[in-house]
């Protein structure tokens, strides 16, 4: 059990920009709320992300060796402890989503949750990674490639700011537009980590280079240089 936090703590700590906290906190302040009443709702976002990134890392996804310029918590723990660990943080996630929040109406905290759990799953993030293999064996053009990104990427942000707006209540033209804010956000930054795949630094990214390519990935670089 011990080695089973360690493994957690060690990518969960491991830096990172925690943008998806960040902009968890940046729709609360636009809706004028304070930050510390949802802090562990927050911290269950960056535990979903965690998650990912180590289940991403493994032999049979990414197969990458390196995460945030140290090696990825397969290469430390091993691939059975790794698996074990992003299961944890990301089960746990949910038990701090759903514990008592102040200045939230318990209806709020519940469609927050379950907004998560919709954007993090099948609606979202796993779903987009899903399409990514399964592209592996295809012809991807830009439209498949929108989507594969709008899940892997832009599905945890718009889970970040739209359980923010309904944590504050908010009306469903607001939860809209942030859900349009969060498609083109993810896309976006997707489409810069596609360029830096090829020319960006390893040594400054914490992760490696070129991996797109040598995984023979269709990304933007491919399909428009």
């Amino acid at each position: 059990e011990r080695e089973l936090y360690f493994a957690m703590r060690y990518s969960l700590f491991a830096g990172g920009k925690r943008l998806r906290p960040a902009l968890f906190f940046a729709a609360l302040e636009a809706f004028g709320r304070e930050r510390t009443p949802f802090l562990p709702f927050a911290a269950a976002l960056e535990m979903i992300h965690t998650y990912s990134l180590i289940h991403d890392d493994l032999p049979a996804m990414d197969d990458d060796d390196l995460r945030r310029g140290q090696p990825t918590c397969h290469v430390r723990y091993g691939e059975a402890l790794a698996i074990l660990a992003g299961d944890a943080l990301l089960t746990h996630a949910f038990a701090l989503m759903l514990q008592p929040m102040a200045g939230a109406a318990p209806a709020d905290q519940m469609a927050a949750a379950r907004e998560v759990a919709w954007q993090a799953g099948i609606g979202g993030m796993v779903a987009g990674q899903a399409a990514e293999i399964v592209s592996l064996q295809s012809e991807v053009d830009e439209g498949l490639l929108t989507y594969i990104y709008q899940g892997k990427t832009s599905a945890l942000f718009a889970a970040a700011v739209v359980s923010a707006a309904h944590l504050c209540g908010a009306a469903q033209e607001e939860i809209a537009a942030l859900r349009e804010y969060a498609k083109h956000l993810g896309l976006g930054f997707q489409i810069i980590d596609d360029v830096l795949d090829v020319e960006g630094d390893t040594a400054k990214l914490g992760k490696p280079v070129g991996s797109d390519e040598a995984r023979e990935l269709s990304t933007f670089v491919t399909l428009y240089g």
